[in-house]
């Protein structure tokens, strides 16, 4: 797949040097030269002092550390101005970051970074563990910042095109491996305009930073931002009361949450108000949001304008945007997910013809468009269910009406979306399945009211065997990211319902939690 990556690579560099990273870090310093790039903490970076220490980032990665083109550097660490710069300088420089998800067990990190070839790991934290793996470890601190005092300004290679490999973020499996997600520049660039051409992005765009930057949700704005002279403020982890606190002090003016965010801050900024009116633009994405939250957060947010984007880390992420629901609140498409992205196609197929869907009618939504990622690395045979003609294949399961609005009901999928991260439930299953006593697994999302969805597993056991949900949970804690985790297990004696060829009927294991509602997606 590297390969074929790079002959895509090499043919495409004659009229794509404009759509990358390079390109937008110096219009960034051209148009923002002396104005603030990044705010994180006491740390305060012009768009001038941004570029040049990504400069050195790249002198330092290929001349002191014998990188070469496409090489993959993994990130692991809490948000930060230095993860910013490795974010846009690492593929600025011709290597291909490889963001490591920070609530990772050690098992999964070292999937990704074995899957992937890593050669260079930046890290904010020790890792144990990874000792036979071929990967150097530089710390985020004291570490980095030695290497760009020892760099020269290496300058972003004119030949750079939009079919380089810019990262490989890693997700879930329908079959319990992650897989690796290829996003080219020119993929994320796409992402960049499309996001541009809803929203205003400008020189006094200040764009709060809140979700983990090894999510494509924490770095959704940050090439429009770096392309029109903004500023990124950025914050650690989530706390409903320092983010306002930020907006009130930098003056922010837009942001992107997910809804179990939007919860504390509407409550936060009803129970302490803020001056918050600088914020103009909030957009919220990952999971849906009801109809009652967004009343919340318009009446605590006066001034700012909702945006609902649906996407997925295959498509960059935006696939479509439901602009400001004031004015649908009322009606049935506020619980849509609003009409293609400008310059992304969407339509749903019948998943069993593969034949376009009529309006109105269920089938499995597909997107197409330049934000598409060309495959999954090292797994050829996904990438080809994924991607058909052009068209990717999300597993999600809806409806368009008449006028283009996306409604989802459904994931054809095993996947749950709790908190705002994916969880894919063979990944659960595969680590319950790995504890002596267990027999048959099947795991779930049911509704809740914070997460959205949470994982919940069923599980029976081996003749003889006895465990409980208290050890159970501690077992698979030991596999995988606490996100992943079961909130609950429900142990049965009796065996798992199936279809005639055995496979486990997890409709019917819904069916109790999901009963009374109109989609299985919370």
């Amino acid at each position: 797949m590297t390969v074929q990556v790079r002959d895509l690579a090499a043919a495409g560099r004659a009229g794509g040097a404009t759509r990358t990273f390079g390109a937008a870090l110096r219009r960034g310093e051209l148009v923002g030269g002396d104005r603030a790039a990044v705010v994180c903490g006491d740390v305060r970076l012009t768009h001038a002092e941004m570029a040049s220490r990504t400069r050195r980032l790249g002198d330092a990665l290929v001349r002191q550390l014998g990188l070469e083109h496409g090489d993959r550097v993994a990130v692991l660490g809490a948000n930060c101005h230095r993860y910013l710069e490795l974010y846009l300088g690492l593929p600025a420089a011709g290597l291909v970051i490889v963001p490591i998800n920070a609530r990772h067990a050690l098992p999964e990190i070292r999937y990704a970074l074995s899957d992937a070839g890593v050669r260079v790991l930046f890290a904010d934290r020790p890792i144990e563990g990874i000792d036979d793996l071929d990967v150097r470890v530089v710390g985020m601190g004291d570490d980095y910042e030695a290497l760009l005092e020892a760099a020269e300004e290496r300058s972003w290679d004119a030949d750079r095109g939009e079919h380089d490999l810019a990262g490989i973020f890693y997700t879930g499996g329908t079959t319990g491996s992650p897989k690796g997600v290829m996003l080219t520049h020119g993929n994320l660039v796409a992402n960049a305009l499309t996001f541009m051409s809803c929203w205003p992005f400008t020189r006094d765009t200040r764009w709060l930073v809140v979700s983990p930057l090894f999510h494509a949700a924490g770095t959704i704005g940050a090439l429009a931002t770096v392309w029109t002279g903004g500023a990124h403020v950025i914050l650690g982890p989530f706390d409903a009361g320092r983010f306002l606190d930020a907006v009130q002090r930098e003056g922010v003016t837009a942001t992107l949450v997910v809804p179990a965010m939007m919860h504390a801050l509407a409550a936060e900024q009803v129970r302490s108000p803020r001056d918050v009116s600088t914020l103009r633009y909030i957009s919220h994405g990952s999971a849906p949001a009801a109809t009652e939250l967004l009343q919340r957060t318009h009446a605590a947010f006066p001034d700012a304008e909702l945006l609902h984007i649906y996407g997925a880390t295959e498509t960059s992420p935006i696939v479509t945007l439901l602009p400001d629901e004031r004015e649908l609140l009322d009606g049935p498409r506020a619980l849509s997910c609003g009409q293609a992205a400008v310059g992304v196609e969407v339509r749903t197929t019948d998943i069993e013809t593969g034949r376009p869907c009529g309006a109105g009618e269920v089938g499995e939504v597909q997107v197409r468009g330049e934000n598409v990622t060309p495959g999954y690395w090292n797994k050829p045979a996904e990438t080809a269910e994924a991607l058909h003609d052009g068209w990717y294949s999300s597993g999600d399961l809806g409806y368009l009406d008449e006028e283009g609005y996306l409604f989802l009901v459904d994931r054809s999928k095993d996947m749950i979306v709790t908190g705002g991260e994916n969880v894919y439930s063979a990944e659960v299953e595969e680590a319950l399945y790995r504890h002596p006593a267990v027999a048959e697994a099947a795991v779930i999302g049911i509704p809740h009211e914070r997460w959205g969805e949470a994982v919940h597993a069923v599980v029976t056991l081996v003749a003889g065997g006895a465990t409980t949900q208290g050890e159970l949970l501690a077992h698979c804690s030991t596999l995988i990211a606490g996100y992943k985790v079961p909130k609950s297990v429900d142990i049965r004696s009796e065996p798992l319902p199936r279809t005639a060829v055995g496979k486990i009927l997890k409709r019917d294991l819904r069916e109790h939690y999901w009963a009374g509602r109109d989609t299985r997606i919370a």
